[in-house]
């Protein structure tokens, strides 16, 4: 299906800031169609003078009229008129009678949508009357609301651009909760939602009549920090959303302003209990920060083992002792490079790319011993999870120590090179060289291999799941391709 950016460019010809604005109203106007009971049709002129549906949205207060989506398909024959004197004349048109779709009649009405002065689009607001019936206290203060928007809209009012909604979650719906303020701020209506909602706050008795604002501000506890945007928005001044929070409860409410010719006439607040929201959130990031704090202390205590290690070496007065210590406390340290990077993270996974790049190169300037030894990285390993970072990181500085201390023995100069492909979950990482070779006999290290071959081995097998090859490069010099399937990553 066509966007709605789309699907102007290729109908009309608005502007930048035209089609900006129609993607503000779209983006908000779910609450309208919610307060109205009503589905509501974005209709664009086009430039062969027809109408195209470029966005809808339908109500999940009541029923729909048009089950099956229409964006992209031209206004019907009998619609077009009233779109037509929407735009003409720039102000909500009505229909007399209902217009009839199959079993079930629906009311419909036309709203010009002005920005910068002049009309660039029409709104059609439809509502199924085929559950008509007396209307409750509610669902006329519901319809009072949406009138009052859609009069904002006929005047370039409504969206307001600068209603940021931010990145909050539990946002306030019509249904749960919605109260009605005067240009005072003084309440003149609360749905038994919103009421419930702040009978929990501890707010004793009506609403209707006080002074929201003072109400919400006698509960706040001296102690408890308060968004700086709260007072406005209890007061219905500021188009925004806030959180406040006493003995246990909190409540997010949304306000969005009523205006009539620029002048501020009420406005309708939403509000929804988020206590518990809140609370799993607060014991996710605490959670959050414990496995941080965790992985940074197997840092340091692998810091502090790798330290002792070196101590030990400088003691041993066997070549060979003082070798194994060293490729001990090398081991040692990679592991400690992935515990510092997952300290770091919000997540259980680890950048690759900028842990190889330090370890690998630290590696290779270890095992060189003053030999001019390269290392180059090409392709990405991407994010890798935890459960299998160490291995692979183990497994890759391995393998760059093997090829730089066997294929540039004695003061060689080469490069040692790192490509990684990777594909979803399956990556492939070859680690060549252009140095002495394999020994005559070639073919893969066998049993009595090295311990650091082993481990290599070892690690391929049992951890990564996946598959090691060796075998010497046409060009001179040993490749070593490692294919494994990483683990899926956990959704956070």
């Amino acid at each position: 299906m066509s966007t709605l950016s789309d699907l102007v460019s290729r109908h009309a010809d608005l502007g930048p800031a035209d089609v900006e604005w129609l993607h503000l109203l779209v983006g908000d106007w779910q609450l309208i169609s919610d307060l109205a009971f009503a589905d509501l049709v974005l209709w664009l002129p086009t430039r062969s003078g027809d109408f195209v549906a470029v966005a809808q949205a339908r109500p999940s207060t009541g029923a729909t009229v048009h089950y099956d989506d229409i964006v992209g398909s031209s206004a019907p024959e009998g619609q077009r008129p009233q779109l037509e004197r929407a735009l003409a004349e720039v102000r909500i048109q009505r229909s007399r009678e209902p217009r009839w779709f199959g079993t079930y009649a629906v009311r419909e009405e036309a709203v010009p949508v002005v920005h910068g002065g002049r009309p660039i689009a029409v709104v059609a607001r439809q509502t199924n009357l085929g559950g008509a019936r007396t209307p409750s206290r509610l669902e006329l203060n519901y319809v009072e609301s949406a009138d009052d928007l859609v009069a904002m809209i006929s005047r370039g009012e409504f969206p307001t651009p600068n209603a940021p909604t931010g990145p909050r979650r539990g946002a306030p719906r019509v249904g749960d909760g919605l109260i009605r303020l005067n240009s005072e701020g003084e309440v003149l209506y609360a749905s038994p939602n919103a009421l419930s909602c702040f009978h929990r706050f501890g707010v004793l008795g009506s609403l209707v009549g006080r002074s929201l604002a003072e109400v919400t501000t006698e509960l706040l506890e001296e102690s408890s920090a308060m968004d700086e945007s709260l007072p406005l928005v209890v007061m219905g001044r500021a188009p925004w959303r806030t959180d406040v929070e006493a003995r246990g409860v909190c409540l997010s409410l949304r306000a969005v302003p009523l205006t009539e010719q620029g002048q501020r006439i009420g406005a309708v607040l939403l509000c929804r209990d988020v206590s518990e929201l809140r609370r799993r959130e607060r014991e996710l990031i605490t959670k959050d920060a414990t496995i941080r704090e965790i992985h940074h202390r197997v840092k340091n205590n692998l810091q502090t083992v790798a330290a002792l290690l070196r101590l030990q070496s400088r003691r041993m007065t066997s070549e060979e002792g003082r070798a194994a210590l060293g490729e001990a406390m090398r081991r040692v340290t990679t592991i400690a490079q992935v515990h510092e990077t997952l300290s770091q993270t919000l997540d259980e996974t680890v950048d690759f790319d900028t842990l190889v790049d330090r370890s690998l190169r630290l590696a290779a300037d270890v095992a060189s011993a003053g030999a001019s030894v390269r290392t180059v990285r090409t392709g990405t390993f991407g994010m890798v999870p935890a459960e299998d970072a160490t291995a692979l990181a183990l497994v890759l500085t391995e393998l760059v120590t093997n090829a730089v201390e066997h294929g540039f023995a004695g003061g060689r100069t080469g490069t040692v090179e790192i490509t990684a492909e990777r594909s979803g979950t399956h990556l492939r990482a070859i680690v060549a060289d252009d140095g002495v070779g394999l020994p005559p006999e070639g073919g893969a290290p066998g049993p009595g291999a090295g311990l650091g071959t082993q481990i290599v081995g070892t690690l391929v097998r049992n951890e990564l799941r996946g598959r090691i090859d060796w075998s010497a490069r046409e060009s001179g010099g040993t490749q070593v391709v490692l294919d494994v399937d990483l683990r899926e990553r956990k959704p956070t």
